[in-house]
């Protein structure tokens, strides 16, 4: 069986008795857990490559402590953010520079939920979109990347953020509201 077959609980088991088979959970996991830290950083690209590195070898060292009763994904996920928030508090005047972009499939993921974008094309909105989206409080911010970029469902961002999951509709509901907001201001001022 090759190792896209395996499921993560899979591979974390082959790897704890192998690390050789760390390098699958990588692979399958770098670009994912990277644009999540793009997403929510205002950091650099070559600091993103650091901090991604950090979050592999704080996964690799904390294998045996993995809980099978979370899914691997938000377990990864949590070590991603526990990291982005050490790193903020060591790099306190952090440098500002990368953008949340919208692709197509989130672009459409957002205007169907938000239901802001009925008659409008959505190009012509995606700026503004763009705009509302990076003018969000870190936590709003945060939060609706993982519902609407990394598509993530209420439980899993529960069990990322360390929150119940009622704590979790409040607080998606709380940042699209403020998203809303600063949408609505954007197009206004056309």
């Amino acid at each position: 069986m090759e190792s896209t077959e395996k499921t993560d609980g899979q591979l974390v088991e082959l790897s704890l008795k192998n690390k050789d088979f760390f390098a699958y959970l990588i692979d399958r996991y770098e670009d994912k857990i990277f644009r999540y830290v793009k997403r929510i950083t205002n950091v650099r690209e070559d600091d993103l490559y650091d901090i991604l590195q950090d979050i592999f070898i704080k996964v690799y060292e904390n294998l045996n402590g993995y809980d099978s009763d979370l899914s691997f994904s938000s377990w990864i996920y949590r070590i991603a953010h526990n990291q982005v928030i050490d790193n903020h508090r060591k790099d306190k005047a952090r440098p500002h520079g990368n953008s949340i972009d919208v692709d197509e499939a989130v672009l459409q993921n957002i205007a169907n939920d938000f239901d802001i974008l009925k008659e409008a094309s959505l190009e012509y909105n995606k700026k503004y979109i763009e705009k509302a989206l990076n003018s969000l409080d870190e936590n709003n911010k945060e939060v609706l990347i993982l519902r609407f970029f990394e598509e993530k469902d209420y439980k899993e961002i529960s069990d990322i953020l360390k929150k119940p999951m009622g704590t979790v509709a409040t607080l998606i509901n709380r940042a699209k509201k403020q998203f809303k907001e600063n949408y609505k201001q954007y197009v206004q001022n056309i």
